[in-house]
C-alpha cells in the first residue's frame, strides 16, 4: 500500500497535523524552501530510504508519496544539483531529508539515487506553503555565547565526529551545550548526534527556513542571525558549531564564520588529509587551533600536518586520545 511520508525537512511544520491540499503550478511560481510532494518512481536502489522528522531512516518504494521542499545542493563528493534542474516533472532526492531537485552532476561511485515524480505544490487557502512560513524568530538583541568552531575540508572529513565528542566531553564536564549546523544541505542526522551526545538543544540552517544553504549570502544572513540570537537567548555556557563543508564550496561557509565574529573561542579544521590543510589555510587564511579527522588517521599523518603547516592534530577516534582532547578543550576555553 502506498504510504504519505514526511521527509524531515517538514520537521519545523505542521504538516504531518494539519490538513493541506496539493496542486501542480507552473514552473514561473516555483521557488526555493517551497514544500512539495513528490512520487517515487522507478527502479529503486540501495538508496531509496527518505529520513524521517525524527531521524529515522525509512525504506521507501516506489509509489510512495513524500513531502519534501525544493532547494539547491553543491556537494563535492556525492552531487550537485537544484530545483531550476528539473525537467517534465522528474526530480531527485538530493538529500534524504527530502530536498527535491534534479541531479544535473551525480558521483559514479553511489548507487542511483532517489527518483520522484513532481505531483504538486502543498497548499493552504489557495496559497503555496512554504519552509519560511515556519522559520524561528527571535528579538533577542546580540549574539555572545562562546562557540568551538568546526570547519571542513571537504565532505566526509570528520566534523561530525568530532561535534560528537566535543558535545560529551563538555557536557561531562558539567557545561550546558547547544550543538548547531550552519551550513550545508538539509539532514537532521548530524545535529541528532549532536543531541545523543550530550548537547542540551540542537539547532540548524532548517530551523531558520533554509533546505540548504545554497542560497545568496544576502538571505543567508538575514535568515541565521535570529537563529543565532535565539540560541543566544537560551544562555546556554558553549555552543559546537558545525560549519558544514569548506568555506571556500558555495554553502556561505565564510558568512556563517563571519557572522559568529568575535564569539568563536576554538577552531577545529577538519580534513581529509594533510595536504588539505595547507590548501584551507593558504586559500581561505584560516589558523585552526587544532586539526582532527582523516589527517590525523596515523602518527604519521599527524606529524606531517606539522611539518606542514605548524598545526597540532589530534586524532579523535582513538579513545586514548580523548584524554589529551578534553585537556585542550580545558585549555583553549579557560577551564582551567
Amino acid at each position: 500500500m502506498n504510504r504519505l511520508i514526511f521527509g524531515s525537512l517538514t520537521r519545523i511544520s505542521d504538516l504531518a497535523d494539519e490538513p493541506f491540499d496539493v496542486k501542480k503550478l507552473d514552473k514561473a511560481h516555483w521557488e526555493t524552501g517551497d514544500f512539495v510532494q513528490g512520487e517515487i518512481t522507478p527502479p529503486k536502489s540501495e538508496l531509496y530510504n527518505i529520513e524521517l522528522q525524527t531521524g529515522v531512516m525509512d525504506p521507501v518504494e516506489p509509489g510512495d508519496r513524500v513531502i519534501g521542499a525544493f532547494g539547491h545542493r553543491e556537494a563535492t563528493l556525492e552531487g550537485a544539483g537544484s530545483w531550476l534542474d528539473i525537467d517534465d516533472g522528474q526530480m531527485n532526492a538530493m538529500t534524504n531529508a527530502g530536498l527535491f531537485g534534479r541531479f544535473r552532476s551525480f558521483s559514479m561511485l553511489l548507487s542511483r539515487p532517489i527518483s520522484l515524480r513532481y505531483a504538486g505544490h502543498v497548499m493552504r487557502n489557495g496559497e503555496k506553503v512554504c519552509m519560511r512560513d515556519f522559520a524561528l524568530k527571535s528579538d533577542y538583541p546580540v549574539f555572545d555565547i562562546p562557540t568551538i568552531l568546526l570547519v571542513g575540508t571537504s565532505m566526509s572529513a570528520g566534523k561530525t565526529m568530532t561535534g560528537r565528542v566535543a558535545c560529551a566531553e563538555l557536557s561531562a564536564l558539567g557545561y550546558s551545550v547547544t550543538g548547531v549546523k550552519l551550513t550545508g544541505a538539509g539532514r537532521y542526522r548530524d545535529i541528532h548526534s549532536f543531541q545523543a551526545n550530550g548537547a542540551e538543544r540542537v539547532y540548524d540552517f532548517v530551523d531558520v527556513g533554509l533546505p540548504s544553504t545554497v542560497v545568496p549570502e544576502k538571505e543567508y544572513r538575514a535568515a541565521i542571525r535570529p537563529l543565532l540570537r535565539h540560541i543566544a537567548s537560551e544562555r546556554p555556557d558553549f555552543m559546537i558549531c558545525e560549519a558544514g563543508a569548506s568555506p571556500l564550496e558555495p554553502y556561505n561557509g565564510a558568512a556563517a564564520i563571519d557572522e559568529l565574529g568575535d564569539s568563536v573561542a576554538c577552531t577545529i579544521l577538519c580534513a581529509s588529509d594533510p595536504y588539505a590543510v595547507v590548501g584551507v589555510k593558504q586559500a581561505f587564511g584560516l589558523e585552526p587551533d587544532l586539526v582532527a579527522g582523516p589527517a590525523t588517521n596515523t602518527s604519521s599523518a599527524i606529524a606531517l600536518v606539522r611539518k606542514l603547516t605548524g598545526a597540532h592534530g589530534i586524532n579523535i577516534i582513538n579513545p586514548k586520545r580523548i584524554p589529551e582532547f578534553r585537556d585542550f578543550l580545558i585549555r583553549q576555553l579557560g577551564l582551567d
